[in-house]
């Protein structure tokens, strides 16, 4: 995510790097230079300018020119206006009654931008927390409608709520609201009909709904890609309906960050969570720093760890370091520690939380691409995953007719795995390596 306007904002710090001092003409053209990447980014044109005037106000001060790190000061400055404009006024929590009283989530937007799923998601997250969660299907304009929201309930795990017999939806929101009382569900999360544009029926029927249930939270959905309209159309449910905050869909592939960047600034609510893919633990807590850490391209580490820890168990990694140290790392360890990545969203997404990294092309890198690999390890026996000396060349030959490749490519991946087995033996041995990875993560200091 924001891979086009980090890359660019990333070349403008680098460039003041260079420079031995800074002068108010190298503020003023850094700054030129963000503005023109984040209006590319299609960012609020009134937004963007309040951040280049008190961006420049601030800059071109002598706390910042004559100070001993002047670069550094700069981007502290830029960092701490991309957080403002990512902060709504409220904190990006939901705001939930207490366990035994049920509160009531009601999810809006237009059609298309994944508000079922979104649905399933939220329902999902909530019920991971210790939630008791009611899916309620409240759109009876659309075809399959209530069909698609019990089968992402299904996969959540979550019960649904339906009435196919009538079409007065304030009825099926209030019988909902009855039946999680009577069966001590205590979230409700209302799915509501999509608009195609801002139609006033449905916009009605928004506010009988929301008017008749009292929902403590009111969500507005939206594609991240479709950049400041989000926030103009956000902006419009607020002043009609009113909403408590924002949940921005398909956020991991949205490269320019215009809709994140634009919506707090126009509407003052908050980003409250983002669909980072395409399954039921695909949401995530938006966090404006970690947003802006992004967009400046200095990566991610607090959400890095937090992923980590979510697939990879201790005491497997202390046994891993063991192997390592032992010279014992084997393809089966391998394979294991590519499950985990992809547990993790996969290498690109990993890479573009490690500070630094920003630039690196992961597409031209193919990161993501495991399967051959995969397929060539599972082509082999346990005890050549377990000892990869034993794996001569008819046994290359067997190992790559199982995998549906060449003979050379089962070559190169155990070229490959020595050099990762050797360099992963030198990183566990000697601290000094390790002192500068975690320095380079930002774990240091």
């Amino acid at each position: 995510m924001f891979e086009n306007t980090s890359k660019r904002i990333s070349e403008v710090f680098k460039k003041l790097s260079g420079n031995s001092k800074i002068t108010e003409r190298n503020v003023e053209e850094a700054v030129e230079e963000i503005k023109n990447a984040l209006l590319d980014a299609d960012v609020n044109l009134r937004v963007l300018r309040r951040f280049v005037n008190s961006t420049l106000e601030e800059a071109k001060g002598e706390k910042v020119l004559k100070s001993i790190n002047p670069r550094e000061q700069f981007i502290k400055i830029v960092n701490d206006k991309i957080i403002a404009m990512l902060k709504g006024d409220d904190e990006p929590t939901l705001k939930l009654k207490g366990p035994d009283v049920v509160s009531t989530i009601v999810l809006m937007g237009l059609q298309g931008n994944g508000k079922t799923t979104t649905a399933g998601k939220l329902a999902y997250k909530l019920k991971k927390d210790g939630k008791r969660p009611l899916l309620v299907a409240a759109d009876l304009k659309r075809a399959a409608a209530i069909t698609q929201l019990k089968i992402v309930g299904e996969d959540a795990g979550v019960p649904v709520f339906a009435n196919e017999n009538t079409d007065d939806v304030v009825s099926v929101v209030n019988d909902a609201l009855a039946f999680a009382k009577k069966n001590q569900y205590n979230v409700m999360i209302v799915d509501t009909a999509g608009r195609l544009s801002l139609d006033d029926e449905l916009m009605d029927e928004l506010s009988r709904i929301t008017s008749s249930v009292h929902p403590d939270e009111k969500i507005f959905v939206s594609d991240a890609s479709l950049g400041q309209e989000a926030a103009n159309i956000v902006k419009v449910f607020d002043e009609k309906v009113g909403i408590t905050g924002v949940i921005l869909t398909k956020f991991d592939s949205d490269t320019k960050g215009g809709a994140a960047l634009s919506i707090a600034s126009v509407t003052h609510r908050s980003i409250k969570f983002v669909g980072v893919g395409e399954k039921k633990e695909d949401l995530e807590q938006f966090y404006p720093e970690r947003a802006a850490s992004r967009i400046l391209g200095m990566g991610d580490v607090v959400s890095l760890v937090e992923k980590a820890e979510s697939v990879i168990n201790e005491e497997e990694a202390e046994k891993l370091q063991k192997r390592l140290e032992s010279s014992t790392f084997s393809i089966a360890d391998y394979l294991m520690q590519l499950e985990s990545v992809n547990k993790m969203g996969g290498a690109k997404k990993l890479i573009s939380m490690i500070p630094g990294m920003s630039t690196v092309d992961t597409d031209a890198l193919n990161l993501d691409d495991f399967k051959k690999e995969k397929a060539i390890i599972y082509s082999m026996t346990k005890k050549e995953r377990d000892n990869y000396r034993l794996i001569g060349p008819p046994r290359r030959k067997r190992i790559a007719k199982g995998a549906g490749v060449s003979v050379s490519d089962v070559d190169r991946f155990i070229r490959k795995f020595e050099k990762i087995k050797l360099t992963m033996k030198k990183v566990t041995k000697n601290k000094k390596i390790q002192a500068a990875l975690l320095e380079k993560f930002g774990m240091l200091g």
